[in-house]
């Protein structure tokens, strides 16, 4: 028994590839589905990626508008303290940007 599984390994290792520009031996055991799940995986892989980056961006935005708030705040408390003048207040409003 151990003689004919020998055998047939030796039988398989000998015969060569002549696919040549054809197709290839291994797409007879993948075939489409190889190819779909190739596909699937750089589907997977854009997806993380593009989850990792919109989610740095969101967390990056989130402090930029505390920091706009805030000086919102101060702002607008300067100006009902009587500390700026109304074209102050507006002028500073747009430098902030709102």
């Amino acid at each position: 028994m151990l003689s004919g599984l020998g055998r047939l390994a030796a039988q398989s290792q000998e015969r060569a590839y002549e696919g040549g520009w054809g197709m290839h031996p291994m797409w007879e055991v993948w075939g489409a589905w190889g190819i779909a799940m190739m596909v699937m995986m750089f589907l997977f892989w854009g997806i993380v990626i593009v989850g990792i980056v919109l989610g740095i961006r969101r967390l990056m935005g989130q402090g930029r508008e505390r920091q706009q708030d805030a000086a919102m705040d101060i702002l607008r408390q300067r100006y009902a303290r009587g500390e700026i003048t109304k074209e102050e207040f507006a002028a500073r409003k747009r430098d902030l940007g709102e």
